[in-house]
């Protein structure tokens, strides 16, 4: 959680950013803290504190300081620790699994179940209608994408998925009302992926946004009717091979599937023997 404030923090208005630095000073007593307490100690007015709350990502003042509890009390067994030049191989094994476990056990404790609620509901919907269901990346997150693309379309929703930039443009400019784009974006600063956003928003579509909080794009997401979803973690955005930013990315896609294919119910298991069965034929016998 606190990694996420810390991202969020140049984008907030001074006044939640007072909040945020008093958070940050002591997250422990920041949990235990009246509001009114809380508005005094950082010089703000009580309705400010839970404004900060919502603009990180959390439902209000108690949704975040249950969340905040959970995360400080029981912290996380491991730290991100970077790569030096002169690592074993056994020093890599290591850190690179080590960083892994620390950054899913973070999000685990920082994804916001509300906001994820609202994804998955969006995405059934769509479904069910028939709408369309697009995932967008670029670059690392366009792999991404296609493993999202991969799991969607065996539910048997109408779904794509599109890492380059014109065709990008081409599919948001065919969206409307009902369809969903969900995009996928480490840095959340690409500009083809910033572009088809603005463009599937003003056509109408719903957006899910999972990115760093903060970005040009979380702030997309955050506008009344779209969805963002928080895959923060300590990795530079800069890192010419992402890696805990992409098994973040994973992790979310594999909780949005499974969330959907509940919601579809028992009409999903017929079709997915179906597909099992046909595919026996590709496999060579044992």
């Amino acid at each position: 959680m606190l990694e996420r404030v810390k991202a969020a923090l140049p984008a907030l208005p001074p006044a939640e950013q007072r909040v945020a630095k008093l958070l940050l000073e002591d997250a422990r007593a920041f949990a235990t803290l009246p509001v009114s307490e809380l508005a005094d100690r950082a010089q703000v007015s009580k309705p400010t504190v839970v404004r900060f709350c919502r603009s990180v990502g959390y439902d209000g003042l108690a949704d975040f300081k249950l969340k905040l509890a959970g995360s400080v009390n029981e912290g996380v067994p491991f730290i991100h620790r970077a790569v030096e030049a002169d690592d074993k191989p056994a020093d890599l094994v290591v850190k690179v699994v080590d960083n892994a476990v620390a950054a899913l056990l973070h999000y685990r404790n920082d994804a916001n179940s509300h906001a994820v609620d609202r994804a998955i509901a969006a995405l059934t919907l769509a479904g069910e209608q028939g709408r369309r269901i697009e995932f967008w990346g670029v670059g690392n997150s366009g792999i991404v994408a296609q493993d999202a693309h991969h799991k969607f379309f065996r539910l048997g929703v109408h779904s794509s998925w599109c890492s380059d930039g014109h065709v990008l443009l081409m599919s948001a400019t065919m969206l409307g009302s009902g369809d969903c784009a969900v995009l996928i974006s480490n840095s959340g600063r690409s500009r083809d992926l910033l572009d088809a956003a603005e463009t599937a928003r003003k056509k109408g579509a719903t957006l899910i946004i999972l990115t760093a909080s903060g970005s040009p794009l979380a702030q997309l997401g955050q506008m009344p009717g779209h969805v963002m979803l928080a895959v923060d973690h300590p990795e530079d955005f800069e890192r010419y091979s992402p890696m805990v930013s992409r098994l973040l990315q994973l992790v979310a896609i594999d909780i949005l599937t499974t969330g959907v294919a509940l919601r579809l119910g028992e009409r999903l298991r017929p079709m997915l023997q179906e597909i099992k069965r046909n595919l026996r034929s590709k496999r060579y016998a044992s």
